[in-house]
C-alpha cells in the first residue's frame, strides 16, 4: 500500500485521484490533503471519507474548517477527527515534504513550485500535474530529483508520451508529437478572435478544467507550456518536439523513432488513467476507466497548428530557448493576463501579445535560484499590470 499526500485535492486533478483512491482502497493510504480553502465543506468531506493526518489550507483559517469539519461530521451522526491542520502560503509545501510515499501536485499556478522543490527533496515519488512549478523552476526541479524515474508526468499528453516510451529506447526518439483539441476557437483566424468573450474561452469542448487552464487552452499558452514541459522532462530538443491539433483528443500523444514507426497512445478524453498512473507509476491499476470502443465508426482529425492565430507555442519555444527565468516570465505573466482577460480589462488577442512583450523586456539573472524565479515573476506581473495600464 502506497501512502499519498494530494496537493489541490478540491480541484479537477484532486478530486478525480481522491475517486481512484476510493476505487482502489486496498492500494493507497492518504496521509495528508492541500487545497485552496475556497471550498471547506468538500474538503470536509474529503478528510471524513479518506482520514488523512495533515491538512493545508492556503486561504482561511484552521478555526473555519474544524467548524466545517464538525457540522459535515455532526451531519453524518459521525465523531470529528482528529487533524493536523496547517494554513498559510507554505502550508502545502509543508504537507507536501511531509515524506508520503506519491506526493500528487496538482495545484493551479506557479504557487506548486514549493511543494514540487519539498516533495523531491523528502524523496517522494511526484506525480506532477502542475506543470508550471516545472516551467517556472526548470533546471532547479530537475537538480532537486534524486532519481531519474521520481517524477511521473499527470497532463494526459505527457503521461501518453512517459506510456509510449516504454516501446523503445531514448537514442531511438526522432520526435516527440503532442496533440491538442485546438479549443472553442480552432479554426479561427486572428482577427475573428478580436471579440471574443470570457465565455466562450471556458467552452471547452472536452474538459472542465478550471478557468485558468481553461483559458489556457483556448489561447494555445496551455500547449506551450507543455512543449517546454516536454523538453524538460524527457530531454529532448525543442526543435524534436512537434504540436498538432487533433479536436478529438483520442490519440494523447505520440512518440516518433528513428526508424518511421510511431507509438501513440490512446483513450477517452478523461484524465483518470493518467492520474491513476501518476499514483501508481510504473503499475497499471485495473479497471480505471472504458477503453475506447472499437466496434463503433469514428473519424479521427489531425490538423497543423495556425501559428499567426495562436502564436503562444512559437512564444513558448523562444522563452524555453532564451532559458533562465524567461519561461518563468512567460507563465507568471500569463497568469497576470488571464486574470485581466477575465476582469474585461484586456481582449482575448491580447493576452498573448501582452506576454510576449514582457517576456521580450525581460533580462534574465546570471545566477538562477529560487530567489532569482521569484523575482522574475514579480516583475513580469508588475510590467503586465504597467502594460494594460
Amino acid at each position: 500500500m502506497r501512502t499519498l499526500t494530494i496537493l489541490g485535492s478540491t480541484g479537477s486533478i484532486g478530486t478525480q485521484a481522491l475517486e481512484v483512491v476510493a476505487a482502489h482502497p486496498d492500494s493507497f493510504a492518504v496521509v495528508a490533503l492541500a487545497a485552496g480553502g475556497s471550498d471547506l465543506h468538500l474538503l470536509a468531506e474529503q478528510v471524513l471519507q479518506h482520514a488523512p493526518a495533515q491538512v493545508a489550507l492556503a486561504t482561511g483559517s484552521a478555526a473555519d474548517f474544524a467548524t466545517a469539519l464538525a457540522a459535515r461530521a455532526s451531519s453524518l451522526g459521525r465523531p470529528v477527527p482528529e487533524v493536523d491542520v496547517r494554513t498559510g502560503a507554505e502550508a502545502a509545501a509543508e504537507v507536501a515534504g511531509n515524506g508520503a510515499d506519491v506526493v500528487l501536485n496538482g495545484i493551479t499556478g506557479s504557487v506548486g513550485l514549493g511543494p514540487t522543490l519539498a516533495a523531491l527533496a523528502a524523496g517522494s515519488t511526484l506525480a506532477l500535474a502542475n506543470k508550471e512549478s516545472l516551467i517556472a523552476g526548470g533546471a532547479l526541479v530537475r537538480a532537486a530529483q534524486q532519481r531519474p524515474d521520481q517524477i511521473v508526468p499527470v497532463d494526459s499528453e505527457h503521461s501518453a508520451i512517459a506510456q509510449a516510451l516504454r516501446g523503445g529506447r531514448r537514442e531511438e526518439v526522432r520526435r516527440l508529437v503532442l496533440t491538442a483539441s485546438g479549443g472553442p476557437f480552432r479554426g479561427r483566424t486572428r482577427a475573428e478572435l478580436a471579440d471574443v468573450t470570457p465565455a466562450q474561452a471556458l467552452a471547452h469542448p472536452n474538459f472542465d478544467m478550471g478557468l485558468v487552464v481553461t483559458t489556457n487552452s483556448a489561447t494555445m499558452v496551455n500547449k506551450g507550456l507543455e512543449v517546454i514541459e516536454a523538453h524538460l522532462l524527457f530531454d529532448v530538443p525543442l526543435a524534436a518536439i512537434e504540436v498538432v491539433v487533433h479536436p478529438q483528443q483520442q490519440i494523447h500523444s505520440m512518440v516518433e523513432f528513428r526508424d518511421g514507426s510511431t507509438l501513440a497512445q490512446i483513450g477517452p478524453p478523461r484524465m483518470l488513467v493518467p492520474i491513476a498512473l501518476g499514483l501508481s507509476w510504473p503499475d497499471r491499476l485495473d479497471g480505471v476507466d472504458v477503453p475506447t470502443d472499437w466496434s463503433i465508426t469514428q473519424s479521427w482529425q489531425f490538423h497543423p497548428l495556425d501559428g499567426e492565430a495562436f502564436p503562444a507555442v512559437a512564444l513558448a519555444r523562444s522563452a524555453a530557448e532564451a532559458g533562465g527565468t524567461h519561461p518563468a516570465v512567460y507563465n507568471a505573466a500569463n497568469e497576470e493576463c488571464v486574470a485581466a482577460f477575465h476582469t474585461g480589462r484586456i481582449g482575448f488577442p491580447a493576452i498573448v501579445d501582452t506576454v510576449a512583450r514582457v517576456v521580450a523586456e525581460h533580462r534574465g539573472p546570471a545566477h538562477l535560484d529560487l530567489a532569482a524565479v521569484t523575482r522574475a515573476e514579480s516583475w513580469a506581473r508588475g510590467r503586465v499590470h504597467e502594460l494594460i495600464r
